[in-house]
C-alpha cells in the first residue's frame, strides 16, 4: 500500500513553530530542533508551510524564488539538514508550492512588465484597459478591490488573484509550465516525498476574460469578492491536464505525493476532478470543515456521501485546523469549553476516512489566540478587522514551555504575541500527564495507524439523527463503529452484543449505554 493512503501528516506554520536566532521569527534549525515532538506524536510526516525567497508580503505565499530558501529560514544546507533528519526519524517531508501566482519581486515577472515583447511577456495574465481605462473586467480579489493592478511599463492592467503584489502566472502558457516543472524537479532532487499545491485551483483562467455574474445566493459579506460566482478567474477545465504533467513528474521518482488545496464553492467538484483515475494527483482537501462554524452531524454525512468510494475515485484529505482559519478548538466550541471541543474534534478527525492533515497546537488543544489590532500583521486581517477574527489568531507562536513570556519559542518578543492562554497548555506542561490532549492525541494516531479499518477502510453512515452520529469503519475483517453525539445533552447509544469499547473522549471512555453530551466513542466490533 502507498505510505500517503490514510497517512497523518502534521503541518508545520515554519515563523511560528521555534525560534533558534533570537529574531522572534521560526527557522529550519529550530525546526530541527522539534523534530523529535513531532516524530513522537506517531504522525508519517510534515507538512512544511513555505520558507522560499518571498518580500514576506503574504508571509511567504508571495514567492520570489523558488528554488531559495529566505534568509529569514535559513539556508539550503539547512534544508538539505532538515530533510535528512526527517528521513532519519521514519518520516516524510511534504513542501508547499504555489503555482497560481508570484511575488511581483519575482525575477520572472520584473522581466514580463518591462515591455509586450520580451521572452516572458506572456508569463503573467495581461490585459487592456477598456475604452474608459478601467480594468478589463469585473473580477475582483479575494483581499479586497479588483483583481487588476495598471502597470504603466506594459500600458496594461496585470491580474492578482490576492494581492496586489502577487501577479497573477499565465498557467494556460505550456512554457510556464515548464518552468514550474523545472522548479518541481529541483525539490524532488533535493530529496522531499511530495507537495501541496497551494490554491492550484487558482491555476487557470478564463482566456476571454468573461465577467463573473453576481452571487445570488443571501449572506453576510465582508469583501466584493464574496459578492460574485467565481466561474472566470479560477476553476478552469484545463487544470487537470498541468496536474497530469505533475503527477508524471513525480512517477519518475517513485512514491512521491502530491495533494491539492482546493477553496471555493466548486471546491467538491473540482476536489474529484484533480484525484480522478490513476494519472492526476493523488490526494486533494477542501475545506468543508474549516470554514464550519459547526461542528454537526449533517454536515460530516453530507461530506462522506461525496466521497463513496467509487471505482476511479479519487482519495480525500481532511483538516479541522490550519494557518487560514480559525482554530478548531474555539470555532466548534459553542456552549462547551475549547479543552472538550478540541478532544472531540480530534477522535473526529482520526475516524475520518482519507488522509488527515494536524496543525501546528492541534495537538495541545490551543484555542484561537486573541491578537490586538495594533499587533495584527495578516494583510486580510486588517483589511476586514472587526469582521472577521482573520489568520493572525491561528498563526500566533507554538508554546514549548509554560515559564517565561515566550514559552521556550524565542529568547525575544515573538513577531506575534504569545496568548497566555496557550502557555497554560505548553508541550512542557502537558508532558507525562496521560490525561492530557497531548497524550491523548498520540494515543489516537497509534490507534489509527494500527487499524486497517482506520487507515483505508470503507465508511458507512449508519444513522444521522439530529445530534447523533454513527458509522462504520471496516476493512481486512476488522469492524468499527464510531458513535458520537454532538449535542448539548445525553442520549441513549445502543451497543452491539460482543463488541468492545476501544477509545473515547468526552465520557464517551465508559462502555454504558448513555452517551453524555459533546462526546465520542469508538467500538470494535465482532466479526
Amino acid at each position: 500500500m502507498e505510505w500517503w493512503r490514510g497517512a497523518v501528516l502534521y503541518q508545520v506554520y515554519p515563523r511560528s513553530f521555534q525560534d533558534s536566532d533570537g529574531d522572534g521569527v521560526g527557522d529550519l534549525q529550530g525546526l530541527i530542533r522539534r523534530l523529535d515532538h513531532i516524530a513522537g506524536l506517531g504522525v508519517d510526516g510534515l507538512w512544511l508551510s513555505p520558507v522560499f525567497a518571498s518580500p514576506m508580503k503574504d508571509f511567504g505565499y508571495d514567492v520570489s524564488d523558488y528554488c531559495a530558501i529566505d534568509p529569514l529560514f535559513g539556508t539550503m544546507d539547512d534544508f538539505d539538514t532538515l530533510v535528512t533528519e526527517v528521513h532519519a526519524r521514519g518520516l516524510k517531508l511534504i513542501i508547499d508550492q504555489v503555482y497560481a501566482h508570484t511575488s511581483d519581486a519575482h525575477d520572472w515577472f520584473r522581466a514580463s512588465r518591462q515591455d509586450r515583447v520580451n521572452d516572458r511577456a506572456d508569463w503573467y495574465v495581461w490585459a487592456d484597459a477598456k475604452a474608459d481605462g478601467s480594468p478589463p473586467n469585473n473580477w475582483q480579489s479575494v483581499f479586497g478591490g479588483p483583481a487588476w493592478t495598471w502597470d504603466a511599463r506594459r500600458g496594461q492592467y496585470y491580474m492578482h488573484n490576492f494581492l496586489g503584489s502577487q501577479p497573477q502566472l499565465n498557467v494556460r502558457n505550456p512554457v510556464v509550465q515548464d518552468a514550474l516543472l523545472d522548479v518541481t524537479r529541483f525539490w524532488l532532487d533535493r530529496g522531499v516525498d511530495g507537495f501541496r499545491l497551494d490554491a492550484i485551483n487558482f491555476a487557470i483562467h478564463d482566456a476571454a476574460l468573461t465577467d463573473n455574474p453576481a452571487d445570488p445566493r443571501p449572506g453576510p459579506r465582508t469583501r466584493p469578492f464574496d459578492f460574485q460566482l467565481h466561474l472566470y478567474n479560477q476553476s478552469q477545465p484545463e487544470i487537470p491536464a498541468f496536474l497530469e504533467r505533475l503527477r508524471d513528474l513525480g512517477e519518475s521518482y517513485g512514491d512521491r505525493f502530491f495533494v491539492a488545496e482546493v477553496v471555493g464553492d466548486a471546491a467538491e467538484a473540482e476536489m474529484h476532478a484533480f484525484t480522478r483515475g490513476g494519472d492526476r494527483l493523488h490526494s486533494a482537501y477542501g475545506f468543508n470543515y474549516l470554514y464550519a462554524r459547526a461542528l454537526t452531524a449533517e454536515r460530516v454525512a453530507e461530506t462522506t456521501e461525496r466521497w463513496p468510494g467509487a471505482d476511479g475515485e479519487g482519495w480525500p484529505a481532511w483538516t479541522f485546523s490550519n494557518h487560514d482559519t480559525p482554530r478548531v478548538a474555539s470555532r466548534w466550541a459553542g456552549t462547551h469549553d475549547t479543552g472538550t471541543t478540541a478532544r472531540l474534534a480530534m477522535l473526529l478527525l482520526m475516524t475520518l476516512r482519507g488522509n488527515v492533515f494536524l496543525y501546528q497546537g492541534e495537538e495541545l488543544g490551543l484555542p484561537q489566540a486573541g491578537v490586538p489590532f495594533e499587533r495584527l500583521v495578516d494583510p486580510e486581517a486588517i483589511a476586514n478587522w472587526p469582521m472577521t477574527l482573520g489568520r493572525d489568531g491561528a498563526r500566533t507562536p507554538m508554546p514549548w514551555t509554560s515559564d517565561g513570556p515566550w514559552g521556550g519559542f524565542s529568547e525575544v518578543e515573538p513577531w506575534l504575541p504569545m496568548d497566555p492562554r496557550h502557555l497554560e497548555l505548553a508541550v512542557s506542561a502537558q508532558t507525562g500527564d496521560e490525561h492530557a490532549m497531548l497524550a491523548l492525541t498520540r494515543r489516537l494516531i497509534a490507534l489509527r495507524k494500527t487499524s486497517p479499518a482506520l487507515i483505508t477502510g470503507r465508511m458507512t453512515l449508519v444513522e444521522v439523527d439530529g445530534p447523533r452520529l454513527v458509522f462504520r469503519r471496516e476493512a481486512d475483517g476488522q469492524a468499527l463503529l464510531c458513535v458520537f453525539n454532538l449535542g448539548d445533552s445525553p442520549i441513549q447509544i445502543s451497543v452491539p452484543d460482543g463488541a468492545s469499547l476501544v477509545a473515547g473522549v468526552n465520557g464517551g471512555e465508559d462502555a454504558a449505554g448513555q452517551l453524555p453530551a459533546w462526546s465520542g466513542q469508538i467500538v470494535g466490533l465482532s466479526s
